[in-house]
């Protein structure tokens, strides 16, 4: 049944070994990076927690609105609904894991912890569900379909405490890579499915523990919950091809495993990306901006030129917005934070 069991005989296919040492890398060049301009980051940290609390709600339907996000993640505002309320929470399971990653051991209690975080003002936040539950897809004008049955109400407990205690043991015992462990921990989570509602946001903050724990802190200056929204059809491509046959001890690893660590890499990357545009000299962020306006196929939203720009304030962001519509370079489309903009024939 578990994933995680079946590791000490797992043949890691070429083309994750081939992610594990690009991955190396580039914590080489992270960690470098954070002890020679540490103050740089705190823009980057403040973007990912904004990111993270937004999108792993948004992937299970949670949405607020946007001119809200940064008060409730980054302020002390009061949530005025269950939709906020969750934001809020899953804030503060990721000021937990920040901060207490290395006392946060990957246990039953821990789990349960999370999801009362996440879950915060649920009825059954931080229990294990009472029923079983099925995971099942929607389309369109199609009659419902059972995708997969998780681990039933009556087992999860057992189950539970299963994962967590072959997942140290496979830490301890280095019997692969510790990041084929963390995927593998994760899948076996999704599969068993221990909570009524707020399992993909527990797997997320799961994923991100585990990054820790292994030395990656990626995920404090890149949501990786925002690269898994921007890739939700794979993610829920390599989480069905790796479940199918999971209770039986048949399913196939690799899928699910390639698509974790495609997202960790993607996360160095665009962290590496960033870090080079911080680095940028005095003088140089109207150049910065106007270069990222360029990378714009279609239209983008002031947040998205943000994300483009970690190291800009908002203020010079809409300065070199509005001298560019001036020029006639850009033209805007609506009002308010959601407005978008997109290049004009007018570039010269």
């Amino acid at each position: 049944m578990m994933t995680l069991r079946a590791l000490p005989a797992y043949q890691i296919p070429t083309s994750a070994v081939w992610l594990l040492s690009d991955i190396a890398e580039h914590k080489g060049r992270h960690q470098l990076f954070a002890r020679q301009s540490p103050q740089a980051l705190k823009a980057l940290l403040q973007m990912a927690l904004v990111q993270s609390a937004e999108s792993s709600n948004r992937i299970e339907g949670v949405t607020v609105d946007p001119a809200r996000l940064r008060p409730l993640v980054l302020g002390d505002a009061k949530p005025r609904d269950r939709s906020e309320q969750k934001v809020r929470g899953y804030r503060r399971a990721l000021e937990l894991i920040h901060g207490r990653w290395h006392k946060s051991d990957v246990s039953v209690e821990m789990v349960r912890r999370l999801h009362a975080l996440a879950q915060d003002g649920s009825g059954d936040a931080g229990t294990w569900k009472r029923i079983n539950n099925e995971i099942v897809e929607l389309q369109p004008g199609k009659p419902p379909v059972i995708r997969f049955r998780p681990v039933s109400a009556e087992e999860t407990p057992k189950a539970m405490e299963e994962v967590c205690l072959s997942y140290r043991a496979a830490i301890d015992q280095a019997v692969v890579p510790p990041m084929v462990t963390a995927a593998a921990l994760v899948l076996d989570f999704l599969c068993i499915h221990p909570f009524r509602d707020g399992n993909g946001r527990v797997s997320r903050l799961l994923t991100l523990l585990a990054l820790y724990q292994h030395g990656h802190e990626v995920g404090r200056y890149v949501s990786t919950e925002r690269l898994v929204e921007d890739s939700k059809e794979e993610y829920y491509e390599a989480l069905r091809r790796s479940s199918q046959g999971w209770h039986e001890g048949k399913h196939e690893f690799a899928p699910w495993l390639g698509f974790f660590l495609s997202i960790v890499r993607r996360a160095y990357v665009e962290f590496e990306e960033r870090a080079g545009s911080m680095r940028a000299p005095r003088g140089a962020k109207t150049q910065l901006v106007e270069a990222a306006v360029a990378g714009f196929d279609g239209d983008f939203s002031l947040a998205d030129l943000e994300r483009k720009c970690p190291g800009v304030s908002r203020d010079m962001v809409r300065r070199v917005l509005r001298d560019l519509r001036l020029k006639g370079q850009i033209a805007c489309h609506g009002r308010g934070p959601g407005a978008l903009w997109r290049r004009s024939g007018n570039t010269s």
